[in-house]
């Protein structure tokens, strides 16, 4: 049995530039806090392996996706839940004024920063607003 005070784990950075806090995680998969600072914008990436179940906590942005030909970009914020299936590429973007953050579920467990590959971006990621 775990237990995790969001405020109890350190933060590390993503491979899309994000800024992540490790919760809890079992056989089957692992929970994330994910925060991306105020005017920030992510790295577009895609996962090899595992699948995720994200739910914006607070914050408003932009996820954009694309997977086999079909490509959107989605309005987020509280409340809102998405999934990112493996093999999707992915990127997403702070548009509030404060900080956009999810929780993240991964199926399998994150494996490490190798199983997400950077891909071209949607948005370009200006030097100074990435994570």
């Amino acid at each position: 049995m775990q237990t995790m005070r969001l405020g109890d784990g350190r933060a590390v950075v993503a491979p899309d530039g994000s800024q992540i806090r490790e919760l809890v995680a079992v056989a089957q998969g692992s929970m994330v806090h994910c925060t991306l600072p105020r005017d920030a914008v992510s790295m577009a990436v895609v996962h090899t392996t595992v699948d995720e179940a994200w739910y914006c906590l607070a914050g408003t942005g932009q996820v954009w996706r694309r997977r086999e030909g079909t490509e959107s970009v989605l309005d987020v914020e509280a409340g809102t839940a998405l999934t990112i299936d493996c093999g999707t590429h992915f990127q997403f973007r702070n548009t509030g004024d404060e900080d956009l953050c999810f929780v993240i579920i991964t199926m399998p467990p994150w494996p490490g920063a190798e199983e997400a590959r950077r891909v071209e971006d949607y948005w370009a990621v200006p030097r100074s607003h990435v994570a």
